[in-house]
């Protein structure tokens, strides 16, 4: 999927995203305050961008977390940006919800160098994606999100569209109007910001949105999934001391219990807060709390019916 430097300047032309603003064109002439404001301005109209796509992320949502439900794995996929967004949410899901690190999995383009400096080509590569997620042994239970602010970006068209070949669920999430992206996804979800303050700069708004859309995906996922309880983190795992003091709060929100009684609870589940939780709830001792979590596939509020049950 590639393009001349003059068809490909046409396209970018079309886009919304990559649209001139003349009303900005003295912008570097303004006091620092006025850029300040303007930029402030812009990011205000996001979250409604976002908003008016509720019911199609939702949609999406649902059937993330039904394929999660059975093993699958959620994998983002795209270049530059974007790639770096969707490996971003896929490093704050162990630590905030005790997922596998290889549960929710994070593609860019080029490969982890990308993250931090840009690989040259590596986006303009259907096939590259294609190889990717091929080392990842896709299966039909797994989601592949291709993320690309302008809906063009072949790294992230080829990755949906090779999943969707495999049988797994796609998604494709793009910041412009009838975007190949979204057209070649299973749910294709098209959040338009608009044209950026720097003329094409879609780490600004668009990428904003794109950080709003894979928040809900992972969060109300893992809410689906039983990874909370009410809104409390009750899977997060405790690997520092900034998180071991979250855990020991968190039992406390949801018990009410005295620090005696969670230090005893966390020293007998050996430190997860779900099952610290339950047994204080419950009344149960740490071998049963795992055992009815495990009854409940996790859902810790299953899992307190069927031991008042």
């Amino acid at each position: 999927m590639t393009s001349t430097p003059r068809r490909l300047q046409a396209e970018l032309a079309s886009l919304t995203t990559e649209a001139f603003r003349p009303d900005l064109a003295e912008i570097d002439r303004l006091p620092t305050l006025d850029i300040a404001r303007l930029m402030n301005g812009e990011d205000a109209g996001v979250a409604a961008a976002v908003a008016a796509r509720l019911p199609e992320i939702a949609a999406a949502i649902d059937a993330v977390a039904e394929r999660m439900a059975s093993g699958g794995r959620l994998v983002y996929a795209g270049a530059g940006t974007a790639g770096r967004l969707g490996v971003l949410d896929a490093s704050e899901c162990p630590p905030t919800f005790n997922t596998d690190p290889a549960q929710v999995v994070g593609l860019i383009a080029g490969g982890p160098e990308a993250m931090v400096t840009s690989v040259e080509g590596a986006e303009d590569s259907g096939e590259l994606a294609g190889r990717d997620l091929d080392a990842l042994k896709l299966t039909p239970d797994d989601t592949v999100v291709g993320i690309s602010a302008s809906g063009r970006t072949p790294y992230a068209i080829g990755a949906v569209e090779h999943a969707r070949a495999l049988g797994a669920l796609t998604i494709g999430l793009a910041c412009n109007e009838h975007s190949a992206l979204a057209a070649a996804a299973e749910h294709g979800i098209e959040v338009v910001v608009g044209p950026e303050l720097l003329t094409g700069s879609t780490r600004l708004k668009a990428g904003t949105a794109q950080k709003l859309v894979l928040n809900m995906v992972s969060t109300i996922t893992m809410i689906r999934l039983g990874k909370t309880y009410g809104n409390l983190m009750v899977d997060v795992r405790a690997s520092n001391d900034k998180l071991r003091a979250r855990s020991r709060r968190i039992v406390s929100l949801a018990t009410g219990a005295s620090d005696e009684e969670i230090d005893a609870a966390l020293t007998e589940t050996g430190g997860e807060v779900k099952n610290a939780v339950l047994t204080l709830l419950a009344g149960v001792d740490g071998p049963t709390a795992a055992r009815l979590l495990e009854e409940s596939g996790g859902h810790l509020r299953a899992a307190l019916a069927i031991a008042g049950g």
